[in-house]
């Protein structure tokens, strides 16, 4: 006879490979972007998933999936598990379709043991929360929420030059017809997903639970001096603005060290103009991405960081701009969800961590109006977004596991 977990692991690879095939890049990977072919054919592979569990299934206005499983007590209250099914380009099998698999399976699960709920019970597969074909993020949860805005997206374009509005049509889907109108029954969200990080792994901890997920401030700095002959210009006379951009650069990352955990800083982008071996460099753009789980330590350090700038800049003799595009404040968790959570891996004996998230994920919009948890699994060797990605199904079950009886104490009790 197979225990639970073997038949959850099984269950969960099984679904994993078979909706990864819709959307196969030869070039490897998974790449599955908003609207294109692979992502219809994998929304509607997953909702044939959703049917064969006997879940009640829908699609939206601007093509979120849904599988119900109706109440028979509270049938005006609703918990919902899901997560995203758009990927980046040749990403892997794991990232937001865990999610969507394991709240497929859990729900599948809890209606064949227990039948009806006290509550309704919803999966949600995100139309898309990447980025990676349109320059927004988050597309699926804010029309889910009633915070899209059609006007910010209708003309934007992908990289061949396909306009938003014509890439949601011949997909099938439409723009909401009224916008500002959310879901008032959803009481609860559980979002299952893998790490993206190496934390659980290198503790040897099944399950992560997350309490928060870090907020984010995203900058674009430009530094400007003049290029010049790099034989004949004394280092005195220099205004060198890759110098300048450099000491920039290593004081804030030196600095992010010493503060340390939650705090993270990283300059992910630079480029250098004239570029040339022999030329003093006259300009250089870079990138900072600063992250905490505090938003008045997150403005503290930000500032602090531009004033830095600034100083370094008249001291090389060159001028900085510093632009803020991001400025997304750490968003908590609902504090009894994370409990729920704790208390059913105490119950079960599994080895956790309550821990923040660093990556952006769909419940830090859903967690503003609607009580939202994560639970994370390990990710092997930290990967993520990449072909590599893997979790060992050992994980993926627990992560199941987890969610079902969560989902139990919110939904049957």
């Amino acid at each position: 006879m197979k225990f639970l977990s073997e038949i959850l692991k099984e269950k969960i690879v099984e679904l994993i490979e078979r909706v990864a095939e819709k959307a196969s890049d030869p070039k490897g990977g998974i790449t599955r972007l908003l609207y294109s072919k692979e992502w219809v054919d994998t929304q509607i592979e997953l909702k044939k998933i959703m049917e064969e569990e006997g879940l009640t299934t829908y699609f939206d206005e601007v093509g979120n999936l849904y599988g119900c499983l109706e109440g028979d007590k509270l049938s005006e209250e609703t918990i919902m598990t899901g997560s995203h099914v758009d990927t980046v380009v040749n990403g892997g099998k794991y990232d937001g379709m865990y999610g969507i698999i394991a709240g497929i399976v859990a729900l599948g699960y809890l209606k064949e043991k227990y039948g009806k709920g006290r509550r309704n019970l919803e999966v949600v597969s995100f139309a898309e929360e990447e980025g990676s074909r349109f320059p927004t993020v988050f597309w699926g949860s804010k029309n889910f929420l009633g915070c899209e805005n059609k006007e910010e997206v209708e003309y934007i374009e992908d990289g061949n030059g396909i306009v938003f509005k014509d890439a949601i049509h011949e997909a099938g889907f439409d723009f909401k017809k009224s916008s500002g109108n959310r879901r008032r029954n959803v009481k609860a969200f559980l979002e299952a997903h893998i790490e993206q990080g190496n934390i659980l792994e290198i503790e040897k901890k099944e399950i992560g639970i997350v309490d928060s997920i870090a907020g984010q401030r995203r900058y674009k700095v430009e530094v400007v001096g003049t290029a010049n002959h790099a034989g004949t210009t004394p280092m005195e006379y220099r205004r060198d603005a890759f110098y300048a951009a450099s000491k920039m650069i290593s004081s804030i990352l030196d600095k992010a060290r010493y503060y340390g955990n939650p705090l993270v800083a990283t300059a992910g982008f630079i480029e250098v103009n004239p570029n040339v071996g022999n030329v003093v460099p006259g300009r250089a753009e870079f990138t900072l991405d600063i992250r905490h789980t505090e938003e008045e330590f997150l403005k503290k350090f930000t500032e602090e960081m531009i004033s830095f700038m600034k100083e370094t800049a008249n001291e090389c003799n060159v001028e900085v701009q510093v632009h803020m595009w991001m400025n997304e404040p750490p968003v908590p968790m609902n504090k009894e969800i994370v409990d729920c959570i704790e208390q059913v891996c105490d119950k079960k004996n599994i080895e956790y961590r309550v821990m923040h998230s660093g990556a952006g994920h769909d419940s830090q919009l859903i967690a503003k109006e609607i009580p939202t948890a994560m639970i994370f699994v390990p990710s092997e060797n930290g990967i993520s977004h990449n072909p590599n990605e893997y979790t060992d199904p050992h994980y993926l079950a627990k992560g199941v596991e987890v969610l079902i009886d969560s989902i139990y104490q919110l939904t049957y009790k």
